[in-house]
């Protein structure tokens, strides 16, 4: 017998969001800030590509972070072949005899962005490769040589600026990784107001030397900073640390993880009995690869190659700039040889075979620190919609930070209709914020949102604030 439905009923989805309507809602929101110079970009769309509200859509913006969403976006496109290409370069221990005298050990980067020597370490653990040597029953070992030419040595993308080189955000990159290329400074306050906090590195062996100009002051909140010079291995610790405060952990980047992989492999090997004269580094200077074993040189040990794919949510999460700068090089391993001008150009190239117009886009990183990097507001809406038609769109688009949940959203949106509700990838560069994503409205409308904020003043306030209110109106527009 036939069944019959009521108009509610059959309507699975509601209606869209009138733009005029829509536009009434927004429109006051930006306005104070546009009025001091904030340019906005901005792009809300229907999963179908109905455009409900725009502002500078074809503006080009620096993106910061949303570069991330190129890359990785290209990277699960070609997960099979990174997968392939992981497994046939794994990171590598090789023994090399020398005519006279101890042997060499060889360790061979393979772009592992998650190699360790941390003593919680389970899997990627370096001292998996030091228990193999102990295995061996070798006891003196005459270098160990440090070889990170799988990528050509391209430490730093285009652009980026000289302040954040020292910093955990900008460290260098390379195909031997290790504890994410930083090292720690412990610092806790000093026993009495003016004096200096205790401050001590957690791997000696990195060989920093430390010039602490800090105070422990009576009371107050902890302003602690680390300042270093590129090539230069003097840190200097300023800032004040209140006399109550607990233990603080201060990061810091490092010029060539290659040669303190190294130094840390020593230390896990001296540790094990085994003497260690010296550590050397080889390098690639050019695109040329040069990676033929040296002649005698015998394998080892190997480590399993990392899973890219949980590496690629980590990386959105938190927004880790050196794992996106990796996942960038190995992209260019599929038809290249691991510099930054393949990675480039194959990144290009898979995003264009999905359907992305290069229009309006230019990107010199993986990671969106180069401030040399331009997109539009349509383009990442147009990402936005090609991801979401793949099969591998759903698992893209859960690894985006969630609202009010985890990642760089965690502390956003809370008590607000839109947590739990917003996949988003952030970003945040000097006077630069952006927001890009998919939003469920409160009428179980899925939206796609692109908004960029440039050339913001410095004082300007909460300009993230600003944002937050503007998706947060969207959500809840009738």
């Amino acid at each position: 017998m036939p069944v019959l439905l009521s108009a509610c009923a059959v309507q699975s989805t509601p209606p869209p969001l009138g733009q005029h309507a829509l536009a009434k809602q927004l429109s006051p929101i930006l306005q104070p800030s546009q009025d001091q110079g904030v340019r906005w970009g901005i792009v809300i769309a229907t999963r179908d590509g109905k455009i409900l509200f725009s502002r500078n859509a074809s503006g080009r913006f620096i993106p910061a972070s949303n570069t991330k969403l190129f890359t990785t976006a290209a990277a699960m496109a070609e997960l099979a072949e990174l997968d392939h290409a992981a497994a046939a370069h794994p990171t590598t221990l090789l023994l090399a005899r020398r005519q006279h005298g101890a042997p060499d050990l060889i360790l061979r980067g393979s772009g592992d962005a998650v190699l360790s020597d941390d003593a919680a370490c389970k899997t990627d653990c370096l001292k998996t490769l030091a228990d193999a040597v102990s295995a061996k029953g070798l006891r003196h070992i005459h270098a160990i040589i440090a070889d990170d030419r799988l990528f050509a040595d391209e430490r730093w993308g285009d652009g980026w600026s000289w302040n954040n080189l020292p910093t955990q955000w900008g460290t260098a990159v390379s195909a031997l990784t290790l504890n994410d290329n930083t090292a720690e400074l412990t610092v806790q306050p000093g026993t009495h107001p003016g004096d200096h906090p205790t401050a001590h590195w957690s791997a000696p062996e990195e060989g920093l030397s430390l010039l602490n100009q800090a105070l422990t002051v009576p009371d107050g909140k902890p302003g602690l900073s680390l300042e270093k010079r590129p090539g230069d291995n003097r840190v200097v610790l300023t800032g004040t640390l209140p006399l109550t405060a607990p233990v603080q952990t201060l990061k810091i980047g490092l010029d060539d993880p290659a040669l303190s992989t190294a130094r840390h492999f020593r230390s896990l090997l001296r540790d094990a009995g085994i003497r260690v004269q010296t550590v050397q580094v080889r390098h690639r200077l050019t695109k040329t690869t040069s990676d033929t074993p040296t002649p005698d040189a015998s394998i080892l040990a190997t480590l399993p190659a990392p899973d890219l794919k949980d590496d690629i949510r980590h990386l959105l999460k938190v927004s880790q700039n050196l794992h996106a700068e990796l996942i960038l090089r190995r992209l260019a391993l599929v038809h290249g040889n691991g510099s930054v001008e393949d990675g480039l150009a194959e990144r290009s190239t898979v995003l264009t075979a999905l359907g992305l117009s290069a229009a309006g886009i230019a990107l010199y990183d993986g990671s969106g620190m180069s401030p040399y990097n331009r997109v539009t507001p349509r383009s990442v809406i147009q990402l936005l919609r090609l991801a979401d038609q793949q099969p591998w769109g759903k698992d893209w688009r859960d690894d985006l930070p969630l609202a009010a949940q985890d990642g760089t959203l965690a502390h956003r949106f809370i008590g607000t209709p839109v947590a739990d509700h917003l996949h988003a990838k952030t970003g945040t560069l000097a006077a630069t914020h952006s927001l890009s994503g998919y939003l469920r409205t409160t009428r179980g409308q899925t939206l796609l949102i692109a908004i960029f904020a440039n050339d913001i003043p410095d004082d300007l306030p909460h300009p993230t604030r600003i944002m937050d209110d503007l998706v947060t109106a969207v959500a809840k527009a009738e």
